[in-house]
């Protein structure tokens, strides 16, 4: 397991990232999961959702794919 640092910058506290761990851009995402907190990428798509969801039921995407009969 690789550490490192945290440090206070002002009234915020900071994580010094190894540069094998540095994000693109200039923000991240922040969640918590039981005691860890997790920083990922702010994604430009839904591909974000599967790690999230989990897998989907083969009968819930059929269903979504199948169109509503019309009504009359």
């Amino acid at each position: 397991m690789e550490t490192t640092k945290i440090f206070w910058s002002g009234r915020s506290q900071a994580v010094l990232l190894p540069k094998e761990f540095r994000f693109d851009g200039d923000s991240v995402a922040i969640r918590r999961q039981g005691r860890a907190i997790i920083l990922e990428p702010i994604s430009d798509d839904w591909d974000w959702l599967a790690d999230v969801a989990g897998p989907v039921d083969p009968d819930f995407a059929t269903a979504v794919e199948e169109q509503p009969a019309g009504q009359e």
